[in-house]
């Protein structure tokens, strides 16, 4: 298991409340636990929002809970779900030290609106933070009546934390397009505010946007299984829940975020998306904002989901402001020493030859191209005021922010087996970001880690004599 003050540093990264990062990070293990079940990891897969989020693209809507297709009916039944789970909290706790006390587990059958029986579980844990009194739980909703147009497909789950295993997260997941389908369903449906959220950023998310007629022809099943029409987006300014919808916009997705975007934002938007979906002739793409520069390293690009920069200023909540089309307010020192603040729309993350992060960006009052070195930057503030692109919104350079599909392991743990399963999972470094360089105090001697820490093991000095120095302190951070 992680260390607390990891769970404290992303939070000041990624803009959030420790206790959402805690969540996610136990999200990932859990979904580790039940693809890594022999019983489960073919039968339960995995959909929705956090399935949006973690498996395909960063939405910076951080989830707290799973949903699951179950392929078998039988995996519904009480007793099967509290054995299995409780298999699935002992070997979590092997794997990391994360505590799911099995008194915690509990899941309550319900009639679903079709007639048929759906589950919801609770379970709780004991993470890095490690709360008193009562304990944080991770919800599931399960239901074996859903149907499943097109095939499964095993992604990679993003775990952007330390230990995450050698061979990576993994779980069955619905396909992109039924994802984005299952989206505009249930936005339809239910008109909920994280389902329009999700169904503006699948939109956004030009790159990977799937064939239209084929995307249709899975809506119309869906819908059809349902017993709903095929939605338009007057068919939904119509229905009486769009008051709510508004009503419930920051009360549902306010702790999710790092900053709430105007609901009125999102909602002008969607009569494009229903446009594109019926058939409306496609838009010209933006062009990249300029990058102006010669010393611009072209073949480098940020990694594509949330990453823990360690900077100065938190990088992830400006790029989760370009996300949401959300202007800035930075706080800059200039080349000469000047020091102001100006509100810019962020565009772009790139990195110069010399290993200085830009960010590109255009002046909201002026519309002037700017380019900022984020050593310079001393504070940046997300505003609740909105910017239309002039330039592609670039997460990353190269197109779609996505993970792809991934074969699964041959050897990979199962859980269900007779006897107490052997690790195999072994934590690995982060292939992204920064290179902490420390300078030992006491012969000057230096040393280059992926962690942020100043703690120095036992070396020799230049002269190649034992050292007595065990603290060092940060004189350079390299971003690769």
């Amino acid at each position: 298991m992680i260390g607390r003050q990891e769970i404290m540093d992303l939070a000041r990264e990624f803009g959030l409340d420790p206790n959402v990062v805690e969540k996610d990070y136990v999200l990932g293990w859990f979904l580790a636990g039940i693809f890594n079940h022999v019983a489960l990891r073919s039968s339960w897969v995995f959909k929705g929002g956090t399935c949006l989020k973690k498996c395909y693209f960063e939405t910076y809507r951080f989830s707290e809970d799973l949903d699951f297709t179950l392929t078998d009916a039988g995996h519904l039944k009480q007793e099967f779900l509290v054995t299995t789970f409780s298999e699935i909290a002992r070997w979590i706790y092997d794997e990391t030290g994360i505590e799911v006390p099995v008194e915690t587990v509990r899941f309550d059958s319900y009639e679903n609106p079709r007639g048929r029986t759906s589950v919801q579980g609770r379970v709780g844990y004991r993470g890095p933070l490690q709360p008193a009194g009562s304990l944080p739980r991770i919800r599931l909703d399960l239901t074996d009546d859903e149907v499943l147009v097109l095939e499964p497909v095993t992604c990679k789950v993003h775990h952007p934390y330390s230990d995450e295993p050698t061979d990576g997260i993994q779980a069955l997941c619905y396909s992109y397009d039924e994802v984005f389908a299952e989206k505009v369903r249930a936005l339809a449906e239910r008109e909920r505010p994280r389902d329009l959220y999700d169904v503006i950023h699948l939109y956004r998310n030009a790159g990977a946007r799937p064939d239209r007629v084929a995307l249709m022809r899975t809506l119309q099943q869906t819908d059809e299984f349902k017993g709903i029409a095929v939605p338009t987006f007057a068919s939904l300014e119509s229905k009486p829940e769009r008051v709510e919808l508004e009503a419930e916009w920051a009360n549902m997705l306010g702790r999710q975020l790092p900053e709430l975007p105007p609901f009125e934002q999102f909602w002008r938007e969607l009569p494009e998306v229903f446009a594109w979906l019926h058939g409306a002739p496609e838009k010209v793409a933006l062009a990249p904002i300029p990058l102006r520069r010669a010393d611009v390293d072209t073949a480098w690009r940020p990694p594509a989901m949330v990453h823990a920069w360690h900077a100065g200023v938190p990088l992830e909540v400006i790029r989760f402001a370009a996300a949401n089309r959300l202007c800035v307010d930075l706080d800059y020192v200039d080349e000469q020493g000047n020091r102001g603040t100006r509100v810019i729309e962020p565009y772009s993350l790139r990195r110069t030859k010399a290993g200085d992060l830009l960010l590109y960006a255009v002046k909201h009052q002026t519309g002037e191209d700017r380019s900022y070195r984020v050593d310079r930057i001393q504070a940046a503030t997300v505003t609740r005021t909105s910017f239309t692109p002039k330039y592609a919104v670039e997460l990353t350079a190269a197109g779609p922010v996505a993970i792809p599909p991934v074969a699964r392991s041959s050897n990979s743990l199962t859980i269900g087996r007779v006897g107490r399963p052997s690790s195999r999972l072994k934590p690995a470094r982060s292939r992204y970001g920064p290179t902490y360089v420390v300078q030992c105090m006491v012969c000057g001697k230096r040393f280059s880690k992926k962690a942020y820490e100043t703690r120095l093991n036992s070396h020799k000095n230049k002269g190649g004599y034992p050292c007595p120095g065990r603290t060092g302190y940060l004189v350079e951070t390299k971003y690769s």
